[in-house]
């Protein structure tokens, strides 16, 4: 199922995807951001050994610093040129992730309960059904395992910050780079993952200093906001957690 995707979206990575380890380029608050969930991530889930993969990998920041971590990684994406440059960049650093043209509901077709860890950072807001991405999340994850979200909140503070600010004021991103109609409240990110079997453990919010150009993980999930899902060891029924 590879028809899960915006090409207009694909098409804007594409173009982009020679500048994606450029730390001061349209980048650089995926850098900035990254030590941030890289460290959350292995605080909960321990990375040093687990089979991880990458959904909507990109260039490979995320994918690269798991593999650092200890884990198994692979990353999967269906923008070409960002998964070359990701498979450039690991070769160049002599870092081992495997990287793949797929999307993650054709992936899930072949690696149903294959992974102790899955992340989805900072992707579903550039699909047309992110339900079906976490639906795949939820079957390639094993009993027990960990799968982590990262989107933007929709509410009228984040189209302020998450759009006019960022693009358009501070023009930190593209202008065009969200959809604010694409945003995800956290309540329905998790009655889509309860319902895909997945149980929240724990949540974050994203801030941003535009002052020092620094993230920082805190309590507030009205703009940016990460989720920590769990798959049951026996599941059950969806559950009704909300936030």
């Amino acid at each position: 199922m590879e028809n899960n995707a915006d090409p207009a979206e694909l098409a804007r990575f594409n173009k982009l995807a020679s500048r994606w380890w450029d730390e001061n380029s349209e980048f650089k608050p995926l850098h900035r951001i990254n030590p941030h969930r890289l460290e959350w991530i292995n605080s909960l889930a321990q990375l040093s050994g687990k089979q991880v993969l990458d959904v909507g990998c990109g260039g490979g920041i995320l994918a690269e610093s798991m593999a650092r971590k200890g884990a198994q990684v692979t990353g999967i994406d269906l923008a070409d040129k960002p998964l070359q440059i990701a498979q450039w960049h690991a070769q160049g650093q002599d870092v081992d992730v495997c990287y793949a043209k797929s999307s993650a509901e054709t992936w899930a077709q072949q690696h149903a309960g294959q992974y102790d860890l899955i992340t989805c950072m900072e992707m579903l807001e550039h699909v047309p059904s992110p339900a079906a991405v976490i639906q795949a999340c939820a079957d390639m994850v094993k009993p027990g395992g960990w799968v982590f979200f990262s989107t933007i909140n929709r509410n009228p503070l984040s189209y302020v910050l998450a759009i006019v600010a960022v693009e358009y004021i501070l023009r930190i991103l593209p202008r065009g780079t969200h959809q604010h109609a694409r945003f995800i409240k956290p309540a329905e990110l998790l009655d889509m993952a309860n319902t895909s079997g997945l149980v929240l453990h724990e949540q974050r919010g994203l801030g941003y200093n535009p002052l020092t150009q620094t993230f920082r993980l805190h309590g507030f999930m009205g703009v940016g906001y990460l989720l920590a899902m769990q798959k049951p060891l026996q599941v059950s029924g969806p559950t009704s957690q909300s936030s």
